[in-house]
């Protein structure tokens, strides 16, 4: 079976990745001549890490980024307190990776692209889907190569303006604020602690300023962000010098390697599907960038599509419209709250916490029955047959769906697993639960069953195995 992907950024990456892992065939094109090269989304959510950590990138991610930095607040260009964006959590038994991570998407990317290259996958650049056909076969593609590719199944995740949705002739109703623009910029700031973030605004309005946000990895680049000034409609470096002075002096800007203006989009997808063609990321839903959300969410209908696709049954292809379609309407309201705070001037517009982290994604069907299905599942500390110390996270990992059987022995199948107290043994796998985190995790008692899909979200979660 082929899949063709269009479009190479990370929601696109991503499904190559957890299709390619699975032994699909499947080739990514995009349309650009070469790789992004800016910052755009920086922050990489606490799911979206664990998500990492399953499809083998997690390393390299956490090796070319950092944790997102405290901002040192300047006002009338005096330094005048130091702020989090979202205190700092400490990993617990559930979460190993409670924190956002720092990393720009150009950086996130090249991740993603040599992990992905390492599975025999390349991007195919300056190759533009320019349209498709399907039936019940398949989908052909055309290439503004001149080529056709025929496939089972296409994917577009080629952006806001998504090629793919418009050739499906899918409504992609919302918003675009033209009264708001926005400077974005990748720029050198060598005057500038680079362990720090910089807030530059005025005493008499605190909340109106410049950000500025270092990029790991990047020769000490600096995110930049600030309104634009109206009448002007450039980029240049000179213009984000002059936005810069209007809050403070002596801090030069160098280096600008790549820029933007944006205005907040707000729009979501009518559709997610039509047929054998599916939309993901940004092709499915536009979001503002407070909260961090849009890279986050696309790597997150990545994960839940790959699976699906792989398995092919009409059911499963059906439920990533519903679940991720959900999804991403509660991610926008959320989104969209931030920027509207933002937009007033509120003092918290740019605070995380936990509806930010994506640990709370659910695609729970409403039950009377005492169920957890869809629900992401936690992670916890157990021991091995011979003692060593591993998590439900290693034993989830890969492209499979996982079976636990609480107190008693595991059905005889592949990635099935008794989870067990101290001092008790059974015949085949198991884990045992010593310090009592993972049978509070999942509220289970003996006979209780879990089944973990394959994206990491509880499938079944029953006490008397007969399922929901």
């Amino acid at each position: 079976m082929r899949v063709l992907v269009a479009g190479a950024g990370p929601t696109g990456l991503t499904l190559g990745i957890d299709l390619a892992r699975r032994g699909i065939d499947v080739v990514i094109v995009d349309k650009a001549e070469r790789h992004f090269a800016g910052s755009r989304g920086d922050t990489l959510q606490p799911r979206t890490l664990e998500v990492f950590e399953d499809l083998g990138v997690l390393d390299a991610v956490l090796a070319a980024g950092s944790p997102v930095p405290a901002t040192r607040v300047h006002l009338d260009g005096v330094h005048v307190m130091d702020r989090w964006m979202a205190e700092p959590v400490a990993p617990s038994p559930g979460v190993p990776h409670p924190n956002p991570w720092c990393l720009g998407q150009a950086q996130t990317e090249a991740v993603l692209r040599e992990h992905l290259a390492g599975l025999g996958v390349r991007v195919r650049l300056g190759a533009a889907l320019t349209g498709l056909t399907q039936n019940e076969k398949g989908v052909t593609a055309r290439l503004s190569t001149g080529e056709t590719v025929r496939a089972a199944y296409l994917v577009g995740a080629d952006g806001a303006s998504s090629t793919v949705r418009k050739a499906l002739g899918i409504a992609f109703p919302g918003t675009t604020d033209e009264a708001m623009r926005m400077l974005i910029a990748d720029v050198a700031a060598d005057d500038l602690d680079h362990a720090w973030a910089h807030w530059f605004a005025h005493a008499s309005e605190p909340t109106h300023g410049v950000h500025l946000s270092p990029l790991p990895g990047t020769g000490r680049l600096f995110q930049f962000h600030a309104p634009l000034p109206e009448a002007v409609s450039d980029a240049s470096l000179d213009t984000l010098q002059h936005v810069l002075d209007g809050f403070t002096r002596g801090v030069r800007l160098d280096r600008l390697t790549w820029s933007s203006i944006w205005r907040p989009n707000i729009r979501l997808a009518e559709r997610y599907r039509v047929g054998r063609v599916f939309l993901a990321g940004d092709a499915a839903h536009a979001h503002p960038p407070t909260g961090g959300q849009g890279l986050n969410t696309g790597v997150q209908d990545a994960y839940n599509l790959g699976w699906k696709l792989a398995d092919g049954s009409a059911a499963l292809l059906d439920s990533y419209e519903t679940e991720r379609r959900a999804t991403a309407e509660r991610v926008l309201d959320l989104s969209t709250e931030l920027l509207r705070r933002h937009k007033d001037g509120a003092e918290d517009a740019h605070e995380r916490d936990e509806t930010t982290r994506q640990l709370d994604i659910t695609y729970r069907a409403p039950s009377p029955a005492r169920v957890c299905a869809g629900d992401r599942a936690p992670d916890a500390p157990v021991t091995d047959r011979d003692g060593k110390d591993i998590r439900l996270f290693d034993i989830y990992r890969g492209p499979h769906a996982t079976r636990l059987t609480f107190g008693g022995p595991a059905p005889d199948e592949p990635h099935a697993w008794a989870v067990l107290r101290p001092g008790e043994t059974v015949p085949g796998p198991y884990v045992t639960d010593t310090g009592g985190h993972a049978h509070a995790a999942y509220d289970a008692s003996a006979g209780t069953e879990v089944v973990i899909r394959p994206d990491g979200h509880i499938g079944r979660h029953s006490a008397d195995r007969t399922g929901t």
